[in-house]
């Protein structure tokens, strides 16, 4: 259900690059080429602006055992290969993985996590980051990120005379394209993330055999995530737990947020480790 959503996101984006690019007058394949160029870097090198931004050390052999025998074991399990792991020396209760493919990959915790957690919730919270690889959410969120790049490429170019406005537009599609449709890019882009974060904590919960652990692993970090992380906000979207969260509030930050709240994550979960439906 969740890739269904995700792909539907991605065709309603898609739609919007389209409806902006031919209102506004623009080649679509030269808008849709420079905005690649830019999000190149970010598909490949985000990893290294998490982890730089995060002060993360890599984990050298003998340190942090549970951590590398937890992760050796689910890899194993699911005929993966073993990503570099990393510790960032941060209370703040979170872990994030990142990787453009299984055989590039890391994954990397805060000691805050080690210390609130036990084997079991670190598990899930280490199951579900091991999802994010294996479903190669990085790839999909670099795509999301290239149509957005585009509509706001496009849109902010007719400012410098970009695009083509001797076209018989009507100038409420016109305001449309200029306006509405670079926030609901943004928007888009926002759900596919929330949507990724609950398959990641479907396909990691069904990864370790234990929804519940995962459940209250998240219950716990909400507790303790009381101070905001130093990272990038454009990384944050790679964190189990929005690490910027103590930053934000209002009653639009459902809508712009990366991760859906972790209320409706719990729910979930104990839905299927109990087929009860909770309201």
């Amino acid at each position: 259900m969740n890739q269904i959503k995700t792909t539907i996101l991605l065709t309603l984006m898609s739609l919007v690059v389209l409806f902006t690019a031919q209102t506004l007058g623009y080649n679509l394949i030269f808008s849709i080429f420079l905005a690649g160029i830019f999000n190149f870097f970010i598909y490949f090198y985000s990893g290294k602006i998490a982890l730089s931004s995060t002060k993360a050390e890599k984990i050298a052999e003998g340190e942090y055992e549970e951590v590398t025998g937890i992760v050796k074991y689910l890899t194993q399990k699911e005929k993966m290969p073993m990503p570099d792991l990393y510790i960032i020396k941060n209370d703040q209760p979170n872990a994030f993985a990142t990787g453009r493919n299984p055989k590039n990959a890391s994954v990397a915790v805060t000691t805050g996590i080690l210390k609130v957690l036990n084997r079991d919730e670190l598990e899930g919270v280490l199951a579900h980051e091991i999802s994010h690889i294996k479903n190669r959410d990085i790839l999909v969120s670099s795509m999301a990120a290239m149509l957005a790049s585009t509509i706001s490429f496009m849109s902010r170019s007719v400012f410098w005379g970009g695009g083509n406005r001797n076209r018989n537009t009507h100038p409420l599609f016109f305001i449309v394209a200029l306006v509405a449709a670079p926030l609901a890019s943004v928007i888009i882009r926002m759900a596919i993330s929330r949507t990724r974060e609950f398959g990641a904590d479907k396909t990691g919960s069904s990864i370790s055999g234990n929804p519940l652990a995962l459940a209250s692993a998240l219950e716990k970090i909400e507790k303790y995530s009381k101070l905001p992380m130093h990272v990038n906000p454009a990384v944050s979207q790679l964190f189990i737990s929005d690490p910027l969260k103590a930053l934000t509030g209002g009653g639009m930050r459902k809508l712009f947020s990366t991760h859906p709240p972790t209320a409706e994550r719990i729910r979930r979960l104990k839905e299927d480790a109990s087929g009860i439906r909770y309201r």
